[in-house]
This record gives C-alpha cells, sequence and structure tokens, in this order.
C-alpha cells in the first residue's frame, strides 16, 4: 500500500504568492478613518486658537487694524514683564517640589496599605477633584484667615503670639496649591508605584540594603515615569491657576495669568494679551521640556 501526502501549495493554481497589500492598505485607511474626528477637533479647538492668537499679537492697536511688532516690543521692552514670567514659573517649581514633598511618601503608604485601605486612600486623593476649584479656593481663605485653623491652632499651641498674615502673600498660595495639585502628582505616581513587584523590595532586604538604599536604587528609578508626569501636571496647572492666584495671592502677587486678564477684560488690548498669553505657553512649555529631559537623564544615571 502506497501511502500518498497532499502538500498544500500556498502558490494557488496560478503559481503567485497571495498579495496582502489590498488587505494592509485598508487597514491603514481605516487607522486613518478613526484618527480623523480627533484630529479634527484637536485642530478646532487648539491649533485654530492658537493661530488666531499669534495673528492677533501682530498688531500695534486694541482695534486690530494696524499690523506690526509693536506689541511684541512693548511686552519685551518692559523689564517689569521678565519679573512676572520668572515669579510665574518659579510658583510653579515651587508648588511642584512641595507636592513631591508631601505626595511620594503618601504614595509609599499607599502601596503598603491593606486593599481596602487602599480604596479609602484612593477615595480621599480624588475627592478633591471632584469639588470646583472656586470651593477649595474659598475653602483656603478660610483655613488661612487671621481667625482660620491654622492661626488658631498655631496660637493654641502657643508657637506664636498672634496670628500669621498667610493670606495674599507667596507661602499661603504654594501651600494652596499644594492642596489643590495634590491629586496629579498622586494618581501617576499611585498608577505607577502599585505595578511594582513587591518581591523587588524583599530581594534588595536580602541582599543587604537598607530601606533608605532601597528607596533610592530601586523604588525610585521605577517610579521615575509616575514622577515625572505628576511633576509636568502639577506644574502646567499650578503656573496657569488664576484663580488660586488671583484669590489667594490678590493683587499684589501679579503672574501671567492676572496679566492677560486685565490686558484682554480690563484694558482690552487684545494684542498685548496676545503677547502674554504666547509667553507664557512658550514658558511653561519650555519649563515642561527641561523637566522631562532632567527626568529622563535622572532615570538613566539611578539605573545605572
Amino acid at each position: 500500500m502506497s501511502i500518498s501526502t497532499v502538500v498544500h501549495d500556498p502558490s494557488g493554481p496560478s503559481g503567485h504568492l497571495p498579495s496582502f497589500a489590498g488587505e494592509e492598505r485598508r487597514f491603514r485607511l481605516a487607522e486613518w478613518q478613526l484618527a480623523l474626528p480627533l484630529a479634527l477637533a484637536f485642530a478646532a479647538l487648539f491649533l485654530a486658537p492658537l493661530l488666531l492668537l499669534v495673528g492677533t499679537s501682530f498688531f500695534n492697536d486694541d482695534k486690530i487694524t494696524q499690523p506690526g511688532f509693536a506689541s511684541w516690543t512693548k511686552f519685551f521692552g518692559d523689564p517689569f514683564n521678565y519679573k512676572v514670567i520668572f515669579d510665574t514659573l518659579l510658583l510653579g517649581l515651587k508648588t511642584v517640589c512641595a507636592t513631591v514633598v508631601v505626595g511620594y511618601p503618601l504614595a509609599l503608604v499607599y502601596i503598603d496599605l491593606p486593599v481596602r485601605l487602599q480604596r479609602i486612600l484612593i477615595f480621599i486623593v480624588v475627592l478633591p477633584l471632584l469639588l470646583s476649584v472656586v470651593v477649595r479656593t474659598f475653602a483656603w481663605i478660610v483655613v488661612l484667615g487671621h481667625e482660620g485653623v491654622v492661626n488658631q491652632t498655631l496660637i493654641w499651641l502657643g508657637v506664636i503670639s498672634e496670628p500669621l498674615k498667610l493670606l495674599q502673600t507667596e507661602l499661603g498660595l504654594v501651600i494652596s496649591l499644594t492642596q489643590i495639585e495634590m491629586p496629579l502628582m498622586l494618581l501617576p505616581l499611585i498608577s505607577v508605584m502599585s505595578r511594582l513587584d513587591p518581591n523587588l523590595r524583599d530581594a534588595s532586604a536580602a541582599l543587604g540594603a537598607s530601606r533608605w538604599r532601597t528607596l533610592f536604587t530601586v523604588i525610585l528609578p521605577l517610579s521615575m515615569p509616575g514622577l515625572v508626569a505628576g511633576c509636568l501636571l502639577v506644574f502646567a496647572s499650578s503656573t496657569t491657576a488664576f484663580i488660586s492666584q488671583t484669590v489667594i495671592g490678590g493683587v499684589r502677587l501679579i503672574y501671567l495669568p492676572l496679566v492677560i486678564w486685565q490686558q484682554s477684560l480690563v484694558v482690552y488690548n487684545w494684542p498685548l494679551a496676545a503677547v502674554a498669553s504666547l509667553s507664557l505657553v512658550v514658558s511653561v512649555l519650555s519649563v515642561i521640556a527641561a523637566l522631562s529631559w532632567m527626568g529622563r537623564r535622572s532615570s538613566r544615571h539611578l539605573q545605572a
């Protein structure tokens, strides 16, 4: 008896291999069609207003009738505006440092808690996002006022003899922004650190590393993506927090969002407001790019 073996020829009766170019082309077309609504929304809601802002900045008068560079010359010719830009960026950096100092230990506590307590902590973290920024800002007025919780507690403890001036100061503004922006720092950190393998810390301890060495050589490098993401979110949000800067900081502390509001809705000088807005966008994006570069560099250095 002979056994016949049937071999399937992939080339088919024509002797040519089947081509998947058509299917691949249709798949790419489907991907493009899926991304089209998002691209149109991005162009309509971001690119178009940004281009309009750039165009408005190149006018000399508030009637937007005389093209020119007078608005740019006026804005960058005043040394006061450089101080405003520097103070705005410095406020963001101070808020980032404060949220890292408070938020990173909270994230470490979170990963060591039982599941039930983790849910309670994450609810407490997310709870401020459910309230309006206006409500949270005015609540901080009550907390930081002369008769507020902070001053009354310090007086009761005997630390101070008279109330401190916390409102309309940069210290009070940083304190309030730290609490307001804390979810933006904690959520990326918790998301990254909750995926860390707990056996890594046990292995580090078994090799003789202390808790501090484990923190700086194991946990910190692995959590660096979440830390960098939190820093970027906090910085971008705190530098543009117009309500908090105006209500808690007051008119004595001048930052770029207040300058933009004054020029656009008080003075009605739209070209100068457009220049200030573009200065805010460029300066914030520059610091964000620098923070991203420093985060990648430090992550590679720690892992090495």
